[in-house]
């Protein structure tokens, strides 16, 4: 311990903070403080301590699969989380682990004028942020032209190329598109490890299921059967999902692309019907 208040000071990383293009609200994200206390003698040791958000949802998971379907909770979803998302990569930041897990549900804010809960976005132990470089440091970095290799996260969210090994911020479009065709649809599977059940879209080869991704770096001309029901969804809302999941990276909408095509379809159209 200090033998005297001279000998430490408490130190705070601020945490991310910012406010969405599209509808002036938060970002979805959990809001994290580093706080901790160094102490300046070597002779005794310093703490450090995480002061975040309390979301009492539970994650994606949990929430979506102990309810009925709604569709106006499936569209509140959506929005939040392309904005979490365009506000990521508007700070140069991939996620790389985007999951149902991942999304954690705060309901403390609930009112009578906003019933639906607040998604957070969390667990950034993988995420990369991307960092200038060349000859023009003070340039924005653009995160669809900057090239990753290390092949993580989850595997039914994995981009093809993340499975190469050699991929972008439109990896994390891919994953998003995995959750949303899910949430839509309420396809799930089965994790073999904790025999939890998971919202996430999959290929069906035979009796096994394969992620999309890995089925796509096999048979990158394969075509997805979206919906897998009828009436899931309209037809804007199908073109944007195929695009999010394209073999190709390129072919992928970015992230602000998508954000603004989600916001056109959830309050342009008023019916998910075909």
């Amino acid at each position: 311990h200090p033998s005297s208040p001279q000998d430490y000071r408490i130190i705070e990383w601020p945490r991310l903070e910012g406010t969405s293009r599209m509808m002036n609200l938060q970002p979805p994200l959990v809001e994290t403080s580093l706080k901790g206390e160094i102490v300046f003698d070597p002779r005794s040791a310093y703490y450090l301590w995480f002061v975040m958000d309390f979301c009492d949802g539970g994650d994606m998971n949990e929430y979506l699969l102990s309810r009925k379907p709604n569709r106006k909770t499936n569209t509140s979803f959506m929005l939040q989380l392309s904005s979490a998302l365009a506000f990521l990569h508007k700070n140069q930041i991939i996620h790389r682990d985007l999951k149902p897990d991942n999304i954690l549900i705060s309901q403390s804010r609930m009112d009578a004028s906003d019933l639906e809960p607040t998604l957070k976005v969390a667990d950034f132990g993988l995420s990369k942020v991307c960092s200038a470089s060349g000859q023009n440091p003070e340039e924005p970095v653009n995160v669809n032209k900057c090239f990753l290799s290390t092949a993580c996260g989850t595997d039914f969210y994995m981009a093809p190329e993340v499975w190469e090994g050699h991929y972008t911020a439109k990896a994390d479009i891919f994953a998003l598109g995995i959750i949303i065709w899910a949430m839509l649809e309420r396809i799930t599977f089965i994790d073999t490890e904790t025999k939890k059940e998971l919202l996430g879209s999959y290929v069906k080869q035979g009796s096994a299921i394969v992620p999309v991704g890995e089925a796509l770096l096999e048979n990158p001309k394969m075509e997805l059967l979206i919906p897998v029901k009828k009436k899931s969804m309209n037809a804007q809302m199908k073109q944007l999902i195929k695009e999010m999941l394209a073999a190709n990276p390129q072919d992928r909408p970015d992230a602000f692309e998508l954000e603004l095509r989600l916001v056109n379809i959830a309050f342009k159209d008023s019916s998910w019907d075909t």
